[in-house]
Parts: structure tokens; C-alpha cells; sequence
């Protein structure tokens, strides 16, 4: 019995190693602060600890994960809980160091990006950062964010919309992706 519990614990803690940056970046995406998004990880990783032998035999355990993820941070907006994602003194502030290979990292102005991507409603947020920064389809969104595909299409065009009328993020980022 003992060791294979070991094993499950091996299982679960491989699988937060080699997930781990994906999972602070998406994090960090939908709170826009460092301190929360590691909140936020590390609450969704208690919940999925307690049920990881059904997730980790799971087809795809990263999409329970990020649902998960999802519904915990559409949890603290529920509860009215003000989200700050910038304070005004951003001097203690520890910023997210990009992937290489993060599609955010090609913008010259981060903040500029951050700021606008603040600017949008939790559920358009959350449909532009699964849709364009996870590269998740639309059926993959959909079941993240426990919504139709439909919601998920109107979320998504709204919040892109809404970026591409922010004069100063017009300035750093060229849009030549999916539309």
C-alpha cells in the first residue's frame, strides 16, 4: 500500500515539475501579479493533489488542471474580491520572466501589454489567455472555462477587439495571428 502511494506522490510531483512554468504563466496571466498567480497555482495543486489518482489516469490531466485553475479564479471574483494588478508602487515588484518561446515576450513593452490585458473583464481575460497564450482551441477553452463554444467566441473577439483600440499597446504589438 505504501509504496504505491510513493508512486502516486512520484507521479504528481513529475507532473508539477514539468508543468510548473506553464501553469505560473497562465496564472500570472489571468491575476496579473506575481504573488497571486503563485496563490493561485498552489491552491488549484491542493485541490488536485487530494484526487490525483482519478486526475493522473485522467486522459489529459493538464485540462483538469487548467479547468481547476479556471474555476478557482472565477471563485474570488464570485466573492467580490478586488483584484490588483499593478499597485501604484511598483517598486517591490518581482516581474515574470518570459519563456523564450512566450509569444508575449516578442512585444517590446510588457507592461504596456499586462496593462491592457488588466484592462479586460475576467471573461474575456480568461478567453484572449487560453485561446491566444495556451494555444488551446475553442472547444479546449470552452470546456476550461465551463462555458459554450459560442461564449467562448464572443469573449475572445470582444477582449481582442478591446485590445486593438488600446492606442498605446497598438504601438508595441502587431496582430498577425488567428483572428
Amino acid at each position: 500500500m505504501g509504496d504505491r502511494k510513493q508512486a502516486r506522490d512520484e507521479e504528481f510531483q513529475a507532473f508539477v515539475i514539468g508543468r510548473w512554468p506553464r501553469l505560473m504563466r497562465t496564472a500570472f496571466l489571468l491575476t496579473g501579479e506575481q504573488h497571486a498567480a503563485e496563490d493561485l497555482v498552489q491552491s488549484t495543486l491542493e485541490q488536485v493533489y487530494v484526487a490525483w489518482r482519478r486526475v493522473g489516469s485522467a486522459d489529459d490531466p493538464e485540462a483538469y488542471v487548467r479547468r481547476v485553475m479556471i474555476n478557482a479564479h472565477a471563485r474570488k471574483h464570485r466573492r467580490r474580491l478586488k483584484e490588483f494588478l499593478a499597485p501604484k508602487d511598483d517598486s517591490g515588484i518581482s516581474y515574470e520572466v518570459p519563456d523564450t518561446g512566450d509569444r508575449i515576450s516578442q512585444a517590446d513593452d510588457r507592461n504596456t501589454l499586462l496593462g491592457a490585458l488588466a484592462q479586460l473583464p475576467p471573461r474575456q481575460r480568461q478567453a484572449v489567455v487560453l485561446r491566444y497564450w495556451e494555444d488551446l482551441t475553442e472547444t479546449q477553452t470552452a470546456e476550461a472555462m465551463g462555458c459554450s463554444v459560442g461564449a467562448v467566441k464572443s469573449n475572445a473577439a470582444k477582449g481582442i477587439a478591446k485590445l486593438r483600440a488600446i492606442p498605446e499597446l497598438a504601438e508595441t504589438v502587431t496582430y498577425g495571428g488567428r483572428k
